[in-house]
């Protein structure tokens, strides 16, 4: 019998079909399980007693931009007070001297009399990232010889600061930063969100990063010397830059100094509400990777399984009715077995992700969902040239870079807001 070979569809969707299942299989053996990192977490107060690292001995000013009461806030920022470190420094920032952050930020002074906890009410604005303007308010506050940036919506643990500052003692180490792991506060979405972090981005990022990739740098945490901010021409050098914390790390890597994912993976809420919410938020995520990143961008379509899995289905079922012969039963076997290796590896990087038991099988039937929105996402960013950030529509620029306009138009709204 004479062999038909493959068409060119066929080829395509078996190579995606095999391609991601390779990623997959890396992503889920790349994630600790979630019982592990509870493990760790609770192996903190049995350090407590350990000597300090001599690291530890330096002073830390941490740096939280605020922007509004979301919620948890105040249980969030009690978890910077609660640290092992001898030395460091609290400075909260808001632009607005009506910013409700502000009295939950009092609530904390009062609760921590004893912690150097400074508030900083600044509307200078210096740039067109107002992120970043309120950070350079808040930087002439800092104290101490090493810095770090946290998110407003991050909980840590007590040995946080100990660990993320410890890399810094290396000269050659230039910035620490951490991964984070999310949770739904607040119904269906928040749950959905959640597992983008969870069981995409934070696997992609661990898959990079075994790979040797070293060019990220997260919001979540970002912790370097201040001499090494300065040699950087400090925030100021990032004014004008949407991927603020990206472009942070990369000018520090332009210095020769490298990047360290610390072994922390700190905690981070989703609170998006809506559908609607949820889009704008991912695809402006999406659409900033594709800004900093387009090769990596242009790949990602390797990264959804549940698509591929369809695919992966789909063409096993027609090469195994189609012609019978060597190429076709041979291509019909690694579509196969791909699909059920791709499948296998997604359901164990949701147990991997999985908080609990119960958590497992709560968002199960989420996993599809999840997948399949974000490779809507992907392509809608793809194509997208704006983000939409705190109700303002901001363009993507090939720099990074967004214009003082927009920045007005952020300012509008937050004026016109709760600041949230």
């Amino acid at each position: 019998m004479a062999a038909h070979a493959l068409t060119a569809c066929q080829w395509v969707l078996l190579s995606g079909c095999v391609s991601a299942s390779l990623y997959a299989m890396l992503a889920a053996v790349a994630m600790p399980f979630f019982a592990a990192r509870r493990g760790a977490r609770a192996s903190v107060a049995a350090r407590a007693s350990d000597p300090l690292p001599p690291f530890a001995k330096v002073g830390v000013s941490v740096l939280k931009p605020l922007c509004g009461a979301e919620p948890r806030l105040y249980e969030n920022l009690r978890t910077f007070c609660d640290q092992r470190h001898e030395h460091f420094q609290l400075v909260l920032g808001v632009s607005s001297p009506d910013d409700p952050a502000i009295a939950v930020v009092r609530r904390l002074q009062a609760a921590y009399p004893m912690h150097d906890i400074d508030l900083a009410i600044d509307t200078r604005v210096h740039g067109s990232n107002l992120k970043v303007s309120n950070l350079i308010n808040m930087a002439e506050r800092a104290r101490h010889d090493v810095i770090v940036i946290a998110d407003s919506d991050i909980a840590v643990e007590a040995d946080y600061l100990d660990t993320v500052a410890a890399p810094l003692a290396d000269p050659r180490v230039g910035v620490v930063t951490c991964l984070y792991v999310a949770q739904g506060v607040g119904g269906f979405w928040p749950r959905v969100g959640a597992l983008f972090i969870n069981e995409w981005f934070a696997p992609s990022v661990r898959v990079a990063h075994a790979a040797g990739s070293r060019r990220f740098g997260f919001g979540a945490t970002l912790a370097l010397r201040r001499a090494t901010l300065e040699r950087i021409g400090g925030f100021d050098a990032l004014k004008n830059c949407l991927a603020d914390d990206y472009w942070l790390a990369e000018h520090v890597r332009a210095l020769g100094l490298s990047t360290v994912l610390s072994r922390v993976m700190v905690a981070t809420d989703v609170i998006e509400p809506t559908f609607s919410a949820l889009w704008q938020r991912e695809t402006r995520w999406l659409r900033t990777i594709r800004s900093v990143n387009p090769l990596g961008f242009a790949f990602l379509f390797i990264t959804f399984p549940t698509p591929w899995l369809l695919a992966g289905a789909w063409l096993t079922s027609g090469l195994a009715n189609g012609p019978f012969d060597g190429v076709h039963l041979w291509a019909a076997l690694a579509s196969g077995a791909s699909t059920a290796a791709l499948f296998a590896a997604r359901m164990l990087l949701h147990l991997r992700a999985a908080r609990h038991e119960r958590t497992f099988w709560r968002d199960l039937l989420l996993v599809p969902l999840r997948d399949t929105l974000l490779a809507f996402q992907w392509l809608t960013g793809a194509f997208g040239s704006h983000v939409v950030w705190r109700g303002a529509r901001v363009p993507v620029e090939g720099s990074a870079s967004i214009t003082h306009g927009a920045a007005l138009r952020v300012m509008d709204v937050m004026e016109t807001s709760d600041g949230g």
